[in-house]
């Protein structure tokens, strides 16, 4: 069977969720013993994570506007190369497109209402385009993948979509996640003081920045050991804007902002951090849970959505809409040596349960019986 797999956005250099997603399960499909050749359709960027293979083939299209690229390129291409099943990886999917399709909907964030719009232009135009293509596409598509029961769950109440269309495939995550011993020169490239609190914040409201940060000021006030905060990926402005708006301006001087942490690095991050801030009001999946988890790093994350069901029945879970709680769990960790060792062990034992190895058989699993039905 000649597969499809879009992976536009693999090849640029600061990747996210979606891109590590489906690059992880490429590489693992690339292992694995088939007679299926895999076409990955790229967009041309800095960061060639990608090479041929003997059942992978990676085909460059045009580099341009994503809605183009998709609606357009894409199609065209499918169709020249004679690909039998396309899988679309990040949500949306070509409007017309004569292959059979599966497509991978992470979420359906973009139908639920929104407190406010993003800070990002970008990531406003994205909520938009899956408000206007995915409800056009669920029809045409063979299967829908999701990352989570909840997730799932989620899409057949909210959408009527029948439970028999939906396949869940849980994620995995990398395998140089793991507990480190000799960290000190690659956690030097972004923080001085080891033994940090660590946050993957951005601009969307789903991340809990504001919160967090209450949380954290209130933590600084009642600790003696006063840790600093490292949180990736944030712009200055918008953390100098929640501070000032919520008048905790005493905070500003131990929180370290290195921007974009390459995914190598993370490893060492998590190992070095004293513990991982996950309080998030929404995910699908949550692979920076399972990162931090795999490294021995104790997680504080939230009761909602899919955490409970990622994190496990023995994590911290806090109200993600009470900074209280947040606090109280950091000072926890911090004076119940015993707690700390425990939340260590139940992270590692969960993360143990998932694999990118496990999601590409669930996925090559899903291909095959597709194609028998077309």
């Amino acid at each position: 069977m000649r597969i499809g797999i879009e992976a536009q956005r693999i090849f640029r250099k600061n990747k996210h969720g979606m891109d590590y997603v489906v690059l992880q399960e490429i590489k693992e499909l690339q292992k694995m013993n088939t007679r299926h050749e895999f076409f990955v359709f790229v967009a041309p960027g800095e960061d060639h994570c990608l090479n041929d293979s003997h059942n992978v083939h990676v085909i460059k299209i045009g580099n341009g506007f994503y809605p183009m690229w998709e609606q357009y390129a894409l199609p065209k291409a499918v169709g020249e190369l004679n690909i039998e099943l396309l899988h679309c990886t990040s949500n949306t999917a070509p409007l017309w497109c004569k292959v059979p399709m599966i497509l991978t909907l992470h979420d359906i964030i973009f139908l639920e209402p929104r407190d406010r719009m993003n800070e990002s232009i970008y990531q406003n135009m994205g909520w938009y385009y899956r408000k206007m293509v995915v409800p056009k596409i669920l029809k045409k598509c063979k299967r829908i993948i999701t990352v989570s029961n909840f997730e799932k769950n989620n899409i057949v109440n909210t959408l009527g979509i029948p439970d028999e269309k939906i396949a869940m495939i849980h994620n995995g995550y990398t395998d140089w996640f793991k507990p480190l011993e000799d960290i000190e020169t690659v956690y030097r490239k972004y923080i001085d003081d080891p033994d940090y609190f660590f946050f993957l914040g951005n601009t969307d409201p789903k991340k809990n920045t504001e919160r967090t940060l209450i949380a954290y000021s209130k933590y600084l006030e009642k600790s003696e050991y006063k840790r600093k905060l490292l949180m990736a990926d944030l712009d200055e402005q918008y953390l100098d804007y929640i501070i000032e708006r919520n008048k905790i301006e005493n905070i500003r001087h131990m929180i370290v902002m290195p921007g974009y942490i390459e995914n190598k690095d993370l490893t060492y991050i998590y190992n070095n951090a004293f513990a991982f801030l996950y309080p998030s009001l929404r995910e699908s999946f949550g692979i920076p849970l399972l990162e931090a988890m795999a490294c021995g790093t104790p997680v504080i994350t939230s009761n909602t959505s899919s955490m409970p069901e990622i994190g496990g029945p023995n994590a911290i879970l806090i109200n993600p809409e009470n900074p209280d709680e947040i606090t109280e769990k950091m000072l926890q960790l911090e004076n119940d040596p015993e707690f700390y060792s425990r939340q260590e062990e139940i992270g590692l034992h969960q993360a143990s349960l998932f694999s990118w190895r496990q999601t590409a058989e669930h996925l090559l699993e899903l291909y095959e019986e597709v194609y028998k039905e077309i």
